[in-house]
């Protein structure tokens, strides 16, 4: 029983206490606020063009199961 009462009074709340610290530094770290307007635009850019090319895969990717099944 002694180990058990060990283990409560000190893993646990160092278990707590990491969790807690690296949870802190996560939330800070997300809120930087580095991006300027043009990092913005050129990840606005980058999801336009990932956007046409999966549309452009999905017609062809159609055409192709089209085949497919049609042969």
């Amino acid at each position: 029983m002694f180990p058990w009462i060990l283990f409560g009074l000190i893993a646990v709340p160092l278990v707590v206490v990491a969790f807690l610290a690296s949870r802190r530094r996560t939330v800070a770290g997300e809120q930087l606020d580095t991006e300027d307007a043009g990092d913005r635009a050129e990840v606005e850019r980058e999801f336009a063009a990932a956007e046409a090319y999966e549309a452009e895969w999905r017609e062809q990717d159609k055409e192709r199961y089209r085949q497919e099944r049609l042969p």
